[in-house]
């Protein structure tokens, strides 16, 4: 029977630490509707599930050879979206490295891959 009430205790403390450290997570990005043409400006959007801090948010362009480029970005006209600025690029296959803070001081960390095409 112990052991039953420290299972459901563990068990209870594990599903309320969801919700006592909120991260900015990024729930739709518009690299997914949006293809990167080479040598072409491009403009992408990040929409997160809480509200961000953009002043103290990075992030940085992931080439070839592990290079990183910080990136421009802003605020987009929804709360808890960024907008980030990606610079004419060649063919091929690059990253987004995120830092992003949430307005409640929680840093997330996240990468995504993209393909620059023809």
């Amino acid at each position: 029977m112990r052991t039953q009430h420290l299972l459901l205790s563990l068990l209870l403390m594990l599903a309320c630490q969801k919700n006592l450290h909120a991260h900015a997570v990024v729930t739709e990005h518009s690299f997914a509707s949006t293809k990167i043409h080479a040598n072409h400006e491009n403009q992408v959007n990040l929409d997160f599930n809480s509200k961000i801090e953009i002043g103290l948010s990075e992030i940085f362009l992931v080439s070839k050879g592990d290079t990183y480029t910080l990136l421009p970005i802003s605020k987009g006209k929804k709360q808890g979206q960024m907008l980030i600025h990606i610079p004419a690029l060649a063919l091929g296959e690059y990253a987004i490295k995120l830092k992003v803070f949430a307005a409640d001081g929680h840093l997330t960390e996240d990468v995504i891959y993209f393909s620059v095409i023809p």
